[in-house]
C-alpha cells in the first residue's frame, strides 16, 4: 500500500498554536526545549510577533513559511511548541524528543497485574483504566509520584517492569486550519441523498450537527477528552466534507451516517494518544466500516496498537499526512502500517508544498482553493491535507470499504510515487470557495 521517498521542502507548513485543537503537530524529534539560543533574530522576532497578536489561538493558525528551509522550519516549530509548554504547564509537558504529552500522565498496556502491584508500590497511582472492548485492548492511565516528571516517570516504570509496555499520553493535532467567513448557508439540497445508509466514523473534535450541509445526515457524537465535547471549526469541515450536502456543496458521502468521537474536549491536554484510542473503541463497537483521521503526531504505540486492532476487524482507517513538508519525517496515525494515507492538492491539481511526502503516501485529493462548513454557519475557505482524507474516506464508504475500486489519475511520475502515492481522486468534489460564499483566507506565518 505505502510507496517510495521524500522530497525537498518548499513553501507552507501548518504549525501548532496554543492547544491542542490548533494547526499542525510537529511530527519529528524536536530539539531541545530549553531557550532558543541558534535562532537567528530576524526569524525568533517575527515568529514571537506573530504567536503573539493570534485573535484565536484556541482555533490554531495556518502558518505560511513560503520561502524558508527545513532548518527554519524547525526552529519555528521549536518556538511554537516551547510556548505551549509554557503557557499551559499545569496541562502538558515534553518527552524526550520534545514532542507534547499529558502531564503527569503515563499510559500503561495490558500491565501484569503483578507488575500494577509493583508500580502502585513504588508511587505510582492508577488514575482510570480506559475501556477499549471494542479492540480488545486495554491501557492504564498512571500518575506518577508528586514531582516526578513523564519522563522520569517512563524511566522508573521501565526499571520496575522490564518486560511491560509503557508509552507517553502524546497529543495530536490538527493538519490544516482556517476560519469561518460568516457567509450565510445554501439551503440544504433537495431531494434523496446518495450515500443513505452509509456508515462512516471520524476522530476529531465535535462538529455542528445542526450546519445546513449537515442536516440530512445523522451525526452521532461522543466525547472522550477532558471538559467534554467543544465543537470546531475543523471537525465540522471535515464532517461537512464526508456527508454534508447543501446547495452546491457536496462531501464525498452526502447524507450517511457519521459516528464523531470528540477527542479534544475543553483543555489543552485533549487530543492524547488514550482519547484518541477510546473513541477508536467507540467506533468500533458501532461497527463503523471507514474511518478518518485528519490528525497527526509522533508514533505511539497505543494508537499503533488501536489502529492494527481495527484493521484486523476489517475498519478502513484513512488519515491525513500531515502538513510538514516534504522533508519532514513521516507523522502518524499515517505512517502505520495498513492506514490509507493521503496527501493534498491545490485547485491546478498541484501538491500542496508544505504537505508531507514519502513512501507511505497512498492517494491525493483536493485540500485547497476549496470549502468546508464552519462551525459558526456559513462557509470557510479550508487549506491541508486534512481536508483532503476525508473524501477519500467518503469514496471508499460508498464502496463499501474497498480501496481498489478508487479511480485515480496519475500525477507526477508514472505509476506511484512519495508526492501524490497512487495518484488523484475526489478532484470532482471541491467546491469552489465563491460558490458558497466563503472568503480565501490570508495564511499567516510566524
Amino acid at each position: 500500500m505505502k510507496v517510495a521517498t521524500a522530497g525537498l521542502l518548499l513553501g507552507l507548513a501548518t504549525l501548532a498554536a496554543t492547544t491542542p485543537a490548533s494547526a499542525q503537530l510537529l511530527g519529528a524529534p524536536l530539539p531541545p526545549l530549553g531557550g532558543l539560543p541558534d535562532l537567528p533574530e530576524r526569524l525568533e522576532r517575527p515568529v514571537e510577533r506573530t504567536l503573539s497578536r493570534l485573535e484565536d489561538p484556541a482555533e490554531g493558525l495556518l502558518a505560511s513559511s513560503r520561502g524558508l528551509g527545513a532548518a527554519t522550519l524547525a526552529d519555528v516549530r521549536r518556538l511554537t511548541v516551547a510556548r505551549l509548554l509554557r503557557e499551559h504547564p499545569r496541562f502538558v509537558e515534553a518527552d524526550d524528543a520534545g514532542q507534547p504529552v499529558a502531564r503527569g500522565e503515563v499510559l500503561a498496556l495490558a500491565p501484569a497485574p503483578e507488575a500494577l502491584a509493583r508500580i502502585e508500590a513504588a508511587g505510582f497511582r492508577v488514575a482510570r483504566r480506559s475501556d477499549l472492548e471494542g479492540l480488545g485492548l486495554e491501557a492504564v492511565v498512571l500518575n506518577p509520584p508528586k514531582g516526578v516528571s513523564a519522563r522520569e516517570a517512563m524511566r522508573r516504570l521501565k526499571a520496575i517492569d522490564p518486560e511491560g509496555a509503557y508509552e507517553f499520553n502524546h497529543l495530536f493535532q490538527a493538519s490544516g486550519e482556517a476560519r469561518a467567513s460568516g457567509a450565510r448557508s445554501p439551503s440544504p439540497a433537495a431531494g434523496p441523498m446518495a450515500a443513505a445508509g452509509v456508515r462512516l466514523g471520524l476522530v476529531d473534535g465535535s462538529a455542528a450537527a445542526n450546519h445546513p450541509a449537515l442536516r440530512r445526515a445523522k451525526v452521532t457524537q461522543r466525547a472522550f477528552a477532558p471538559g467534554g465535547a467543544r465543537v470546531t471549526d475543523h471537525a465540522t469541515a471535515v464532517a461537512s466534507l464526508m456527508v454534508g450536502a447543501a446547495g452546491p456543496f457536496r462531501g464525498a458521502a452526502p447524507g450517511a451516517d457519521l459516528y464523531v468521537a470528540d477527542v479534544y474536549g475543553t483543555t489543552p491536554a485533549g487530543g492524547s494518544a488514550e482519547a484518541i484510542a477510546r473513541g477508536l473503541a467507540w467506533l468500533a463497537q458501532n461497527r463503523v466500516p471507514v474511518v478518518n483521521i485528519s490528525l497527526v503526531g509522533p508514533r505511539n504505540r497505543l494508537l499503533e496498537q488501536a489502529v492494527a486492532a481495527l484493521n484486523a476487524r476489517g475498519v478502513v482507517v484513512v488519515a491525513a499526512v500531515g502538513n510538514d513538508g516534504p522533508a519532514a519525517p513521516p507523522l502518524y496515525p499515517a505512517a502505520y502500517p495498513g492506514v490509507v494515507a493521503v496527501t493534498a492538492v491545490n485547485g491546478r491539481r498541484q501538491a500542496l508544498p508544505e504537505a508531507g511526502r514519502g513512501a507511505h503516501v497512498d492517494f491525493a485529493a483536493p485540500g485547497a482553493d476549496m470549502a468546508g462548513a464552519a462551525a459558526r454557519g456559513g462557509y470557510l475557505a479550508v487549506r491541508g491535507t486534512s481536508f483532503a482524507a476525508p473524501l477519500v474516506a467518503g469514496l471508499i464508504a460508498r464502496q463499501g470499504g474497498r480501496i481498489e475500486g478508487l479511480a485515480a489519475t496519475d500525477l507526477g511520475t508514472a505509476g506511484p510515487d512519495p508526492v501524490y502515492g497512487r495518484g488523484l481522486v475526489a478532484f470532482d468534489l471541491r467546491t469552489e470557495p465563491v460558490r458558497v460564499g466563503a472568503r480565501a483566507l490570508a495564511l499567516r506565518s510566524p
